[in-house]
Parts: structure tokens; sequence; C-alpha cells
């Protein structure tokens, strides 16, 4: 049994959707960060960077923050979506970090700037702006080449998937990154997918582009 605490937001839904898509049970237990939950003293033991995801592993009691390294843990300790293969498992890692270190990070600058204070820092809404339709040029690319971002359905897709899933937010239209839009609405046909996005608690419907 696995105790997730999280929110609905892209970090959070990466770790529901993969204990979905695992079929390991856990209970989940919501943290309302707009209501500063993930400030108090029992979550910080867990995730002092005050942060969702964490996960505490009954199994053996292990306690972990992060995303990617709770993604990665996961398909460790399941043996799943994470390639055996050394040249693809790496491939897959290396677009987890993509994620990690820039399509994440860049994305929720475009959400601060371009959604929630338009009009306050044109300069930052532009440059956050064109950088996230750079990423998206980025994935499309590679989308291009493969099904998945490596080659089959991993982690790496999991981690990617719900920041995509608020183009919205972001002034994205999907039909100018074809690759995108159809590996996008594929996995959002997953039931697993489908049920992992509204953890903690059950959300409008999953976007989907016209």
């Amino acid at each position: 049994m696995i105790d997730l605490y999280t929110w609905s937001t892209p970090n959070g839904r990466k770790v529901s959707i993969m204990l979905e898509e695992c079929g390991l049970p856990y209970a989940a237990h919501a943290v309302d960060i707009n209501k500063d939950e993930q400030f108090k003293p029992d979550f910080l033991k867990i995730a002092p960077n005050n942060r969702i995801p964490a996960i505490v592993d009954r199994d053996n009691g292990l306690a972990l923050f992060e995303s990617g390294a709770i993604l990665m843990y996961l398909a460790e300790k399941t043996g799943k979506f994470l390639p055996k293969d050394p040249t693809n498992r790496w491939h897959a890692v290396q677009w987890l970090m993509w994620q990690m270190g820039g399509l994440g990070p860049m994305l929720g600058q475009v959400h601060h700037f371009v959604k929630y204070n338009a009009g306050k820092a044109p300069y930052a809404e532009d440059r956050f702006a064109k950088e996230a339709r750079r990423l998206y040029g980025v994935l499309d690319r590679r989308l291009a080449e493969a099904p998945f971002v490596a080659v089959d359905y991993s982690i790496a897709d999991m981690s990617i998937w719900p920041w995509i899933s608020r183009y919205e937010w972001q002034g994205i239209d999907l039909n100018a990154y074809p690759n995108v839009k159809r590996w996008y609405v594929e996995i959002a046909k997953r039931p697993a997918v489908e049920r992992g996005y509204h953890v903690p608690v059950r959300q409008p419907a999953i976007p989907m582009p016209a």
C-alpha cells in the first residue's frame, strides 16, 4: 500500500496516473495547496521542500518527495514503464529530466505570468510564452519519430502529459503541433489516465482539442 499526498496539479497527477497504470493499491491524501496545507508540520516530515506530491510506501516505510524520483521508484518497484534495455531506459530518463528541468518549470512560469497575472509583466509574458512554444516544438519533433517519447509508453510520457493537459492555460493550439496532439489524445483515452487525472478530488473533464 502506498500513501499518496497530492493535489490536482500536473506534478501531482504524474504520480496518481503512474499508480493507476501499475495497479498498485494506494490511499490518496489531499494536500490543498490553496489552503497552504503543504506547510503543515506533519506533511513537512515527509516532504521537507513543502511541495506535492510525496509518498510513503507502507511496505518498507520509505518516504519520498519529488515527482521524478517517485516515478522512478514506482517503476523499479513494479518493473513497469521503465525499459529494461539500457538504451531505451536512458532515453526514458533523459525525457523525464527534460520535463523536470525544462518543460514543467517553464510552463509553470507561463501559468503564473500569462494566465494569472496577465498585463503585469509583458516582458516575462512574452519570454515564457515563446519558451513554451519552443518546448512544444521540441516535443512535436520527437513525437514525429516515435509513438511515445521513449518509443514505448513510459514514466517519461506520464511526467510530460499532465503539463500538456493545461495547453489552454498556456495559450497553445495543439493543432499547431500535430504529433503532440496525436500523442496527447491517445494517452488521454487510457482508463488509468482518466482515473489518475481526478485524484485526489474530481475535476472537470480532461481538456480535449478540437
